[in-house]
């Protein structure tokens, strides 16, 4: 048996899995945890990461690594995505993060992301033979693949994270309709290659990786369903129209009023709103009849690969 931890170093929370793996090609997952980083804020749209945040992304991988320390693991995978490999002093953030922590962190591609998010989903959500859209918002970027139980058909990440639209869109509060007509329309710009693919890789469904869906589900667990109805489940079929309520009132609601909001958890008050303009942009353009949750992401998916190497590659 041998313990290994994984990290995702997000834009806005570094998230850490600590596991167990048996020589038989299994695993218990022993730990989580996830800890505030706003590693882009301030500098996310002009490729910086800004002092405060720095000094802060390293205080957090401090914090995983005690963790790690108290959980006797053997190694530790490390993967830095949007802000720290489009940060001009992205270098400097992994010597100094190894030097502080000797946590030794990998910079993956937005290709490569998107490979894992997609492991991690295929371990929690039963996939088909026709294609899904798999859809995962993180801070910096936003990964799109199309998928089916067998293989990646088209995969993308774009440079369409909530952080770099907050910034950009959502001075208001709440936001106001000129900033949501602009957002969208800079998106669905943005996003003609994800068109493209899907006219050419149809598709009947959404799949939200973790996130902001997970966000979306416990709203709509407090306010329709029964709370705790996610506990120990790695996947959840949205109502739909229940969804919609949510994202109007979502996008409507004032930075206070979603504080209020049950299932909302704070890191995610602020960015939520271009959260839910994009879900729901999504399906309205592309006009999906679906959409479930996959609760694993990407660092679920990098330990499905370590077990499964073989696998992987084929």
């Amino acid at each position: 048996m041998s313990r290994i931890a994984i990290i995702d170093l997000g834009t806005n929370t570094f998230n850490l899995l600590i596991a167990e793996l048996s020589p038989e090609h299994t695993y218990k997952i022993l730990y989580k945890n996830k800890v505030v980083s706003k590693l882009g804020e301030g500098g996310i749209n002009i490729g910086l990461i800004l002092p405060v945040p720095f000094q802060r992304g390293i205080d957090a991988l401090k914090t995983l690594q005690s963790f790690i320390r108290l959980y006797e693991v053997e190694t530790t995978y490390a993967y830095a995505t949007s802000a720290i490999r489009s940060a001009q002093n992205a270098d400097e953030f992994i010597i100094t993060a190894e030097k502080e922590t000797g946590i030794r962190i990998e910079v993956i591609s937005g290709d490569r992301e998107a490979e894992l998010i997609y492991f991690g989903v295929r371990a929690a959500v039963e996939l088909y033979d026709t294609p899904s859209l798999i859809m995962d918002i993180g801070g910096g970027s936003a990964e799109f693949i199309i998928a089916n139980k067998d293989l990646i058909l088209w995969k993308k990440s774009f440079p369409l994270g909530a952080a770099r639209l907050l910034e950009r869109f959502h001075e208001s509060d709440p936001i106001a309709p000129v900033e949501k007509e602009e957002l969208t329309r800079y998106l669905l710009a943005e996003l003609a290659p994800l068109t493209e693919a899907v006219e050419k890789h149809p598709v009947t469904e959404l799949i939200g990786a973790s996130g902001s869906f997970d966000s979306l589900a416990e709203i709509l667990s407090h306010k329709y369903d029964s709370v705790g109805m996610l506990s120990n489940k790695t996947e959840y079929t949205f109502n739909l129209k229940d969804s919609n309520l949510v994202f109007h009132e979502i996008i409507r609601s004032s930075r206070q009023e979603r504080l209020s909001m049950k299932g909302l958890i704070e890191m995610r008050v602020d960015m939520m709103v271009v959260s839910a303009i994009f879900i729901h942009l999504i399906i309205l353009h592309l006009n999906l009849p679906k959409m479930r949750l996959s609760t694993y992401s990407l660092k679920e998916g990098a330990l499905w690969e370590l077990v499964h190497p073989s696998l992987a590659e084929s």
